[in-house]
């Protein structure tokens, strides 16, 4: 699919990957709809590309709902979301003071995983009402999914639980959508230098990047931006999870 000219969502993109991807879509032309929850944040990157700032908590059905039409109202049609909305609270089934509250591992279920599909049935439902472009294409849904999906650590088991739901889902979504035109894939990212990771002590910045085979480093926010303009952009890439994590894969602890 060519963006220019065409909406696109990008839902925690206030900040690390979702600015990102942001960035890149605005300077291939598309007219992006920053959502996150932080609504000030969400609209100072908006200014930084050109694009519509919105607060959208995408856990709720509600929020999701105005801003999908919202950004409707404002740019068209969203030809191409991305997920990157997700929290990673770090949290053992049972800890020192007993068992992991059930409210903390439905919080994260709900933002990561329902959050995720809460904006994919609202932006496939506005694709499918549109005309097909060139090729027959009427749209990409992209989300993020995580190495912890199938390699998750002591402590990430909501994390790791909610990004096997993304990997489970997108196949299936694929191909529900597939006979009009609408591509649905996702990213499994590994290490990636965002401020969460670079601001952790250098010595274990440096622990943790030695963890990956090939490049001996972390990923950069551009890498996963990048990888979701090659998605877009490659019709035949659909139904897939795609690794991007050097050839890295996670250790129990």
């Amino acid at each position: 699919m060519d963006v220019r000219g065409q909406a696109a969502i990008v839902t925690g993109a206030a900040s690390g990957l979702g600015a990102e991807t942001a960035r890149f879509l605005a300077k291939a032309g598309a007219k992006v709809a920053v959502l996150d929850l932080d609504g000030e944040a969400a609209e100072a990157v908006a200014g930084e590309v050109g694009g519509l700032g919105l607060a959208c908590d995408v856990g709720s059905a509600e929020a999701a709902e105005a801003a999908v039409v919202r950004a409707r109202e404002v740019h068209g049609t969203a030809r191409v979301l991305v997920n990157c909305a997700g929290i990673a609270p770090a949290k053992r089934i049972v800890g020192r003071d007993g068992p992991m509250p059930l409210e903390d591992f439905a919080k994260v279920i709900q933002v990561n995983l329902i959050g995720s599909f809460n904006l994919l049935r609202l932006a496939a439902a506005d694709m499918l009402a549109a005309e097909p472009l060139a090729g027959g294409e009427r749209g990409v849904v992209i989300s993020t999914a995580s190495v912890a999906a199938y390699e998750g650590q002591i402590g990430q088991t909501a994390y790791a639980a909610s990004k096997a739901g993304i990997v489970g889902l997108t196949l299936p979504a694929a191909r529900e959508f597939a006979k009009t035109g609408i591509r649905v894939l996702g990213i499994a990212p590994g290490l990636i230098g965002t401020p969460l990771l670079l601001n952790m002590p250098q010595e274990v910045q440096d622990s943790l990047a030695a963890q990956v085979p090939f490049p001996h480093r972390f990923g950069r926010p551009s890498e996963f931006a990048g990888l979701v303009m090659h998605m877009v952009e490659n019709v035949m890439l659909n139904g897939e999870v795609v690794r991007l994590d050097g050839a890295m894969r996670m250790q129990a602890r």
